[in-house]
């Protein structure tokens, strides 16, 4: 049975239906590193399609649980529906939220109903609207604290909940890429939107139209790492004089003029999307955000365990620019000294928290790039934390 389990997820097939479905990208990978075990507690900061999700609910079974966080309501609805017998019996909590914001979610999960109710709880109350104060509750309260002391709050109350592992997967899933409405992909012409969190108010249109040719260039150069930056800002700012850019179709058209392309090749537009996405959803932004807070909700965690393994961090880049974070991050993290080179002697104080599993990036077999493309400039990194003796 759970070599059948492993086949359908492997190659996306909808447990429900039996059709194709979103494509887990390095699943077996993920379980491996993440280690699920029965009656383990784990967050999925990036459900998406649902199939890590799912993949971990079925490795923990038959009591293991999932906390799943997305900032895409249709995610969490689609999901939520899929695997509503998990969510029905309690091992599975939806959340919509933003993984930069995990240690309020984690602290308040207990007080917020899965995403497919809208984010109101049964008095019709917001119940989302906690994760968007900057840390801190309706009275000020830091949110985040319980997770730098230890886990407990001002009274000395354990506060915290033993996770044994967190999982970022910072891809798109097939359904968002495959849906022209959302404007991921320029495969097929759809408004100019991007925005993962669909109640957000800029879209990439709104970028692409106002900002100035010196910002579109930075922005292409910055997180899309375009050489030819000036010459698609130049091309872009000149076609908006002459009507908006309101489709994915024409910014697609806009960056590939004056390149010579051929079926096969990466399509020339493919930075330019890639930058204004990571923009418009300040991705890099929401990356450096969670790290730290991923390493203190597993770090809090681990502090109540006894004679267990450190939590574990999983995640999966997907370009330079969010692996260069990652990779810094963990390395900074696994050492016992961060002081700057030269130095005779260590005046940092900092403690290794980190034991790196992954010295090098784990990366997709060629039959997995074979059978899902979008795998192919995937790259998992992990890390467990150190228990002190």
């Amino acid at each position: 049975m759970q070599r059948e389990m492993a086949f359908l997820f492997k190659f996306g097939i909808d447990m429900q239906t039996g059709q194709p479905g979103h494509q887990p990208v390095l699943l077996e990978e993920v379980l491996k590193y993440l280690s699920p075990k029965p009656g383990g507690m784990y967050i999925d900061g990036t459900v998406g399609g649902g199939g890590h999700t799912e993949a971990i609910l079925a490795r923990s079974a038959p009591d293991g649980k999932v906390l799943g966080i997305d900032t895409d309501a249709q995610a969490l609805e689609r999901v939520g529906k899929r695997l509503a017998s998990m969510v029905n019996n309690g091992r599975l909590t939806l959340v919509q939220g933003n993984f930069a914001e995990l240690a309020r979610i984690v602290q308040n999960e207990a007080d917020f109903v899965s995403s497919i109710d809208g984010g109101h709880d049964e008095g019709g109350r917001d119940q989302s609207r906690p994760y968007r104060d900057a840390g801190r509750d309706e009275g000020g309260r830091d949110l985040l604290r319980p997770y730098k002391d230890g886990g407990r709050d001002d009274e000395g109350r354990d506060q915290s909940r033993p996770y044994n592992g967190i999982l970022l997967d910072l891809g798109f899933s097939s359904y968002q890429m495959d849906d022209s409405q959302r404007g991921f992909s320029f495969s097929a012409d759809g408004p100019l939107d991007m925005r993962l969190d669909q109640s957000q108010e800029l879209t990439a249109a709104d970028l692409v139209n106002t900002a100035s040719e010196e910002e579109l260039a930075r922005i292409f150069r910055q997180y899309g790492e375009e050489n030819r930056s000036r010459q698609i800002a130049w091309r872009i700012v000149r076609a908006r004089a002459r009507g908006p850019i309101t489709r994915t179709g024409q910014l697609a058209q806009l960056a590939a003029t004056g390149v010579s392309y051929k079926p096969g090749m990466i399509h020339p537009a493919t930075r330019v999307f890639q930058a204004l996405r990571i923009a418009v959803n300040g991705e890099l932004e929401r990356l450096e955000a969670a790290l730290p807070q991923m390493l203190d909700v597993l770090s809090a965690a681990t502090i109540q365990k006894t004679g267990g393994d450190g939590g574990r961090m999983v995640i999966i880049s997907f370009h330079s620019l969010e692996d260069r974070l990652v990779k810094g991050f963990m390395r900074r993290e696994a050492s016992d000294c961060i002081c700057p080179p030269g130095l005779p002697v260590c005046v940092c104080g900092h403690k290794a928290r980190l034991r790196i599993l992954t010295p090098k990036p784990v990366t997709p077999t060629s039959s997995e790039v074979s059978a899902n493309p979008r795998a192919r400039s995937a790259k998992l990194r992990a890390a467990e934390i150190i228990i002190a003796p």
